[in-house]
């Protein structure tokens, strides 16, 4: 078959006056209407949303687990694939003169801060000393809960869910919605991605469905993201001693400590939405770099330095070698063994890979739009072992101090009593003392994860506007950032006060199982697209689109 020139315009329809004026009414509206009747029947039938949702979730773990870890195992594959593939050094993510708009430094910092910033404050704690007393070795019998021959398995199971996997899954959406924007000129939206497959045909219906499901996978993704966060501000906020009305009996937020962080939250971020990317929320980016690398290296020279770096370098070495078989391992069930590495697969595994699905349309567009001409395997390499690099030396570091603290008997069990979020607070607390000082690291806990929380949430709110106008990145009309910036905060308190975080994480794994469909496509399509590119290369044919002025 004769090779073409590639597909270089996709028309979007979008109003061209009226509310809609600049968006595509059939993503944008249907959307609405999704989030919308998820907070509505959260709302008015609690109990009803919580017994759906729970039972979704059950089939979905016992149907649909096997398949997130295979796709998830397969980004990796691709990555590898695409960073050894001798086309992907010379085939950029723009046109061949296209330089990198950002320092590697800059691009780092930025990639790092979109995709796990919130995190790094809950888990680099509270999951290292999670899987120091369970994992599947512990469940398993091959070590012991809470000891020495335990703390190598804390960590490779550890950087099992924040490390090459999570990183490839956000690295394939980033590559694919910018190798077919900058290098072909197509609008920077979700469908673009899969042109090479559907062709013209994503100008309609199918383009639709496609970024509708984009969208509301981002909404339930982030929605987990500040799920976490707004527990963790809880935590932070009764540490300082802002009230006990923020929290009940066993630590966790109260209705009314969950409604006053959002109202906080989600109001901070519209505001900043509204006024899109100016002074401000440059200053806020800043500041939160700052007080990251200062909690980091507090951790570095006042937590356990020589233990973090033995865990560090031995547990990376452990988390590479059994990476192969354990991002391919689906246990199933049988005697009580098994039942409880299902279970306990199904609770870590299988959620953070849905996590990481869902979060992929946010962090992927984000990716593209600062890596814009850069190689493919500069960007593969950058976006994939860069910033999992420094998810392990957060998770060594500040993770490490804690079970340290823990092993030798000085926490005295008060980290692993304390609540996800409570975990950073209560190990501060321990090295700092709850004088003056620990009350004034908490507080610099507290003004990081604030704005890194503000800076997720308004990211959302316009990478969402974004995909509703077509690829369209420029300002917004209000009401629909109003809009967006509402509903994330109305889904967040819905879920939260019906069922928990539980709530959350079950309609989050359930809205990301369709889009893991459409990133296993975008990998079908990305080497489909590089492959004739080559081609095209070598026949003298053009492979890409100037941008009209």
């Amino acid at each position: 078959m004769a090779l073409k020139p590639p597909i270089t315009e996709l028309p979007i329809r979008t109003a061209d006056k009226g509310f809609y004026k600049g968006f595509s009414v059939d993503v944008t509206v249907v959307g609405k209407v999704i989030i919308g009747l998820l907070v509505i029947w959260a709302v008015a039938f609690p109990d009803h949303a919580a017994e759906v949702l729970k039972g979704f979730n059950a089939y979905i773990l016992s149907n649909f687990a096997s398949w997130y870890v295979f796709v998830m195992a397969s980004f990796v594959v691709v990555c590898i694939i695409l960073a050894l593939w001798p086309a992907a050094g010379r085939l950029k993510m723009g046109l061949p003169d296209d330089e990198p708009e950002f320092s590697n430094f800059s691009w780092f910092s930025m990639m790092f801060g979109a995709g796990i910033g919130v995190g790094m404050l809950t888990w680099a704690v509270a999951e290292p000393i999670y899987h120091f007393n369970n994992n599947p070795d512990v469940i398993q019998g091959f070590a012991d809960s809470g000891s020495e021959n335990n703390i190598l398995n804390a960590y490779k199971w550890s950087f099992l869910h924040w490390g090459f996997s999570a990183w490839s899954s956000y690295a394939i959406c980033g590559l694919a919605l910018g190798y077919f924007a900058y290098r072909r000129s197509l609008p920077l939206t979700i469908r673009s991605s899969l042109v090479p497959i559907f062709g013209s045909k994503l100008s309609g219906p199918v383009g639709h469905l496609i970024d509708i499901v984009a969208v509301v996978a981002t909404i339930l993704g982030v929605a987990q993201t500040l799920g976490f966060g707004v527990n963790q501000f809880v935590d932070g906020m009764s540490r300082i001693g802002v009230g006990d009305w923020l929290t009940v009996e066993d630590g966790s937020p109260s209705s009314a400590g969950i409604i006053f962080a959002l109202v906080v939250i989600m109001g901070a971020s519209t505001l900043s939405a509204l006024s899109g990317v100016g002074k401000g929320i440059k200053w806020l980016s800043n500041l939160n770099m700052g007080l990251s690398i200062f909690l980091l290296s507090f951790f570095l020279l006042f937590g356990s330095t020589w233990f973090g770096l033995w865990a560090l370098v031995v547990g990376m070495w452990e988390y590479v070698i059994a990476l192969p078989a354990m991002m391919v391992t689906v246990y199933q069930g049988g005697d009580e063994v098994a039942e409880k590495l299902v279970g306990w697969q199904g609770s870590w595994t299988v959620f953070y890979w849905a996590w990481w699905v869902a979060f992929a349309p946010f962090v992927g567009l984000f990716l593209a739009r600062i890596s814009k001409g850069r190689t493919i395997r500069e960007f593969v390499l950058g976006a994939v072992f860069v910033p999992a690099i420094m998810c392990f030396v957060w998770f060594t570091w500040a993770g490490g101090t804690a079970i340290d603290l823990e092993l030798s008997g000085v926490a005295q069990g008060a980290i692993n009593e304390a609540t996800d979020g409570g975990k950073i607070f209560a190990m501060t607390d321990i090295i700092l003392g709850s004088g003056i000082l620990g009350w004034l690291m908490a507080v610099i806990i507290v003004i990081l994860l604030m704005t890194y929380l503000v800076t997720s949430a308004d990211s959302a709110v316009l990478i969402v506007n974004t995909i509703n106008a077509a690829g369209d990145e420029g300002p917004k009309a209000r009401p629909h950032i109003i809009f967006w910036g509402v509903a994330l905060g109305a889904v967040v308190a819905a879920l939260l006060l019906i069922g928990g975080i539980d709530a959350i994480q079950t309609a989050m794994v359930i809205g990301a199982l369709p889009f893991s469909v459409v990133m296993v496509l975008m990998c079908v399509s990305l080497i489909k697209a590089i492959y004739n590119d080559s081609r095209r290369e070598a026949a003298g044919i053009p492979s890409v689109e100037t941008p009209a002025e």
